[in-house]
């Protein structure tokens, strides 16, 4: 290989890296939300042979709120790189896609039902629609600059 490849291959936009940087976001995010949703549940009672009941209860609400919003990641990012290529456009129709196809697919296989595979991909496309058409920011660029230090000098102490 050379240098240009290597290059290539180190690029942190390609559509395959973008789908694994979606897929672990999703899933650092659902072991968040799984430790707080663990959190609100009331811990078991304790069994003659199982050590750690509240543990290991929270431990799979973790896994699986995480690996269910990783695989919501993945496979909208996918698709929605896999869409910007096949249509050669970047615009909310591909997140809109990716979207549906996220919430259909995992939701749906998830519940075992169509209706709620509809629903939840069609929630997640207008979500998807919304943000990419409001910006796709939560902040403003207003050109200023802040730093956790002041910048100028204070008065001098005489």
């Amino acid at each position: 290989m050379d240098s240009l490849e290597y290059g290539y291959l180190s690029d942190d936009d390609t559509p395959v890296m973008k789908t694994i940087k979606g897929a672990t976001m999703g899933l650092v995010a659902g072991t968040v939300w799984g430790t707080v949703v663990a959190s609100w549940h009331d811990v078991p009672r304790v069994e003659r042979h199982v050590a750690l009941p509240g543990l290991i209860r929270t431990a799979k609400l973790m896994g699986d709120y995480g690996a269910t919003y990783a695989a919501v990641g993945g496979v909208y990012i996918g698709v929605e790189q896999l869409m910007e290529k096949y249509r050669m456009k970047k615009d909310f129709v591909n997140g809109a896609i990716g979207g549906f196809v996220a919430g259909a697919t995992i939701f749906g296989f998830k519940a075992r039902s169509i209706p709620t595979a509809l629903s939840a991909g069609a929630a997640l496309a207008v979500t998807s629609a919304i943000v990419d058409i409001g910006g796709q920011t939560t902040r403003i660029d207003n050109g200023k600059e802040y730093y956790p230090y002041t910048t100028e000098k204070g008065p001098s102490v005489s």
